[in-house]
């Protein structure tokens, strides 16, 4: 290949990145709020999203952030509140408590336009073909049962699917799992998901970037995620700076 080819094809491969969807799985392990956090800064930074939760997912996100999320009549306002709801609406109240009302993403048009929800039953969305293109997918968090079907091919959802396809079609497949201690069943499970060609990115916040609170630990791994998709953020301060 020439250097002039290969230019051309990079080019191409940004231009796909820039203007295909991210895919965002949210599963049953706890950690939904690096998920909503996650879901948050993409829309902020006009990304595009297809999302889809298991219901595992939805029954974490009401325990966890107190969110009630309908998965067959979905609505992504209640999931990503703009600030004056954030502010206002007493059923936020736990989001409030883990980031600042201030750097909540601005209403800066219908969200409902840059996210795309899709039923974990639903086999004929998008992302469960090759053929459409993604800049990437997320499964976070990503529970020890999504993950093993993930490892081993196993299809049973649309969110364990999407993961199939990013694999097979060589994308970047993130997986974010938050469970400890982990058996070697774990272990093994995210060493054959790594050697399939996935990011295996553990919830483990660091505290070397100055945390002062719940809120910077969510934003610590939500930084990571982002580096891994390639998507400018200003969420933590870098080693060095």
């Amino acid at each position: 290949m020439t250097s002039t080819t290969a230019n051309v094809v990079g080019a191409n491969e940004a231009s796909v990145r820039k203007n295909s969807s991210i895919v965002i799985g949210l599963t049953g392990a706890s950690g939904a709020a690096y998920a909503v956090r996650l879901l948050d800064v993409l829309v902020a930074a006009g990304h595009s999203i297809q999302l889809s939760i298991s219901p595992a997912g939805q029954s974490v996100l009401r325990q966890e952030l107190g969110l009630e999320v309908d998965l067959a009549n979905f609505r992504v306002e209640s999931l990503l509140p703009d600030r004056e709801r954030l502010v206002a609406d007493k059923n936020f109240a736990r989001l409030r408590d883990l980031w600042d009302v201030g750097a909540w993403r601005q209403a800066t048009g219908p969200v409902a336009k840059t996210v795309r929800y899709f039923h974990h039953q639903d086999l004929f969305a998008p992302m469960a073909s090759g053929s459409a293109l993604t800049a990437g997918m997320v499964v976070a968090p990503c529970s020890g049962g999504t993950l093993s079907a993930i490892a081993h091919g196993s299809s049973g959802n649309l969110i364990q699917r999407a993961a199939d396809v990013h694999l097979k079609e060589r994308r970047k497949l993130i997986l974010v799992p938050r469970e400890t201690p982990l058996s070697l069943v774990h272990i093994d499970n995210m060493r054959r998901a790594t050697e399939a060609g996935a990011v295996v990115l553990p919830a483990s916040p660091g505290f070397y970037h100055g945390a002062t609170s719940v809120g910077d630990l969510v934003d610590f791994v939500v930084a990571r995620i982002c580096d891994q998709l390639g998507v400018a953020h200003g969420l933590t301060r870098r080693w060095g700076e």
